[in-house]
C-alpha cells in the first residue's frame, strides 16, 4: 500500500481508505470487524466514518451506530494506535438543523469520542457546506445567488476557533472538508492562516470514472494549497463493478435499498460504465482494480475511499492492490470519458 501525507499535518495515511458507512445495517459487526483486520494487515491504516453512518437509508434512529462498531472494534483489538480514523459532523439538514457551528462542532466531537471509545480522532471534517452544495447530483440545478457571504465567513471563523480549541484540548489532531466547492475550500484556508486557526488538511469529495468534476478548480486547489482529496464512491456506488448491468439488481446491492444510487442511476451511467467494463476486459483487468488503480495516477495526491458491504467483496478489491495501468490504458480512459464526460 502506498503512503501519503494528510495535507500539511505529517500525519501518514494510506492510499487506499476503509470507508464503513454499511457497518451495523448492511454490515453485521462481526463482519465489519473482519474487514477491519484484512484493511491493516493489508497495509491499509486510514478509516473513514461518519456521525450520519449507517446509510440506506439513514435514519436519525440509526445515525452514529457505524462509530460505535468502530469503537468496539478499537475495544476488542487493542489498535487504536494503529489506525487513522475519520469521522464528520453533518451539514444544515433534518438530521442536524442549522447544521456546525462553535457550540455543536464541540458537543458532536465529543460525542464521536465517546462512541468511537477513544479521547481523541485524527481527523473530524465537515460533512458538507452549511450554505448548500452542488454535491449529490445537485449541480444540475446550483444557484449561490441567495448566499450570504458575511455570514457564511462568521460562521467558518466561528467553527474554525472550536476546531482550535478541540486540537489545543487534544482531542482532535485535524480539520478537514467534504462536498466543497473550489470557493469554499479557498475561503477555508486564507481564513485559518490569517486569523492563525486549523488549516482545512483535506477534502472528501466524490471522484471516479463517471463522476470527475474534481478535476479542473478542485484539483488546483488541492495541488497547490496542499488539501488532500479523500475521493468517495470510486467505484461509483458499485456502477463500475459491473453488477448493476443489463438490469441486474442484486439482493442486498445499494441499488436494491434506494432505488436510484442516490441521483446515479441514469442510461447514460450504464452506457459509460458498458465502455469502461469493456475496457478492463480487452486489457485482462478486472474493473474493480482498473477503477482503483486509475486513482493512483492522477496528478494530485488522493486517498480513494472504498466501501465493502462484506469481508469477501474486500478480499476482492485487495487483491487489486498491485495493479497499475499502462499509459495505452489512460489514454483509452480519457477517450472515453470525452465522450461520456458527466454521466450522472
Amino acid at each position: 500500500m502506498n503512503m501519503l501525507q494528510l495535507g500539511r499535518t505529517g500525519i501518514e495515511v494510506s492510499d487506499w481508505c476503509l470507508g464503513t458507512m454499511t457497518y451495523s445495517r448492511q454490515t453485521d459487526q462481526d463482519d465489519a470487524f473482519r474487514q477491519m483486520d484484512m484493511a491493516l494487515e493489508a497495509g491499509i491504516n486510514f478509516f473513514d466514518v461518519a456521525e450520519m453512518y449507517p446509510v440506506n437509508p439513514v435514519l436519525k434512529e440509526t445515525m452514529g451506530d457505524s462509530e460505535k462498531v468502530l469503537g468496539n472494534w478499537f475495544a476488542k483489538s487493542g489498535r487504536r494506535s494503529d489506525v487513522v480514523v475519520a469521522s464528520k459532523i453533518c451539514g444544515d439538514s433534518g438530521f442536524r438543523p442549522g447544521g456546525y457551528n462553535g457550540k455543536s462542532f464541540e458537543e458532536a466531537l465529543d460525542v464521536t469520542l465517546s462512541r468511537l471509545q477513544t479521547d481523541y480522532i485524527d481527523l473530524f471534517q465537515l460533512h458538507w457546506p452549511n450554505r448548500g452544495s452542488y454535491h449529490f447530483r445537485q449541480n444540475w440545478g446550483f444557484d449561490p445567488s441567495k448566499q450570504d457571504a458575511a455570514k457564511v465567513e462568521a460562521n467558518m471563523i466561528e467553527t474554525l476557533e472550536a476546531a482550535d480549541r478541540a486540537v489545543k484540548a487534544g482531542k482532535m489532531r485535524a480539520l478537514g472538508l467534504s462536498n466543497e466547492s473550489a470557493w469554499g475550500t479557498m475561503k477555508w484556508v486564507t481564513l485559518a492562516e490569517k486569523h492563525g486557526l486549523p488549516r482545512m488538511a483535506s477534502i472528501q469529495n466524490e471522484y471516479s470514472l463517471l463522476c470527475r468534476l474534481f478535476d479542473t478548480d478542485m484539483s488546483e486547489v488541492s495541488l497547490h494549497e496542499d488539501v488532500t482529496l479523500l475521493s468517495y464512491s470510486p467505484l461509483a456506488a458499485g456502477l463500475l463493478t459491473g453488477k448493476y448491468q443489463n438490469g441486474a439488481v442484486p439482493e442486498g446491492s445499494r441499488l436494491s435499498l434506494n432505488g436510484d444510487l442516490g441521483g446515479r442511476k441514469t442510461d447514460r451511467a450504464f452506457a459509460a460504465t458498458q465502455a469502461y467494463l469493456d475496457l478492463a476486459a480487452k486489457h485482462g483487468i478486472d474493473p474493480v482494480h482498473m477503477a482503483m488503480a486509475w486513482q493512483r495516477r492522477r496528478p494530485f495526491p488522493i486517498s480513494a475511499i472504498f466501501g465493502a458491504t462484506s469481508a469477501e467483496q474486500l478480499a476482492h478489491l485487495l487483491a487489486g492492490d498491485q495493479v497499475s495501468l499502462s499509459d495505452e490504458v489512460m489514454k483509452e480512459i480519457d477517450t472515453i470519458h470525452r465522450q461520456n464526460p458527466m454521466p450522472y
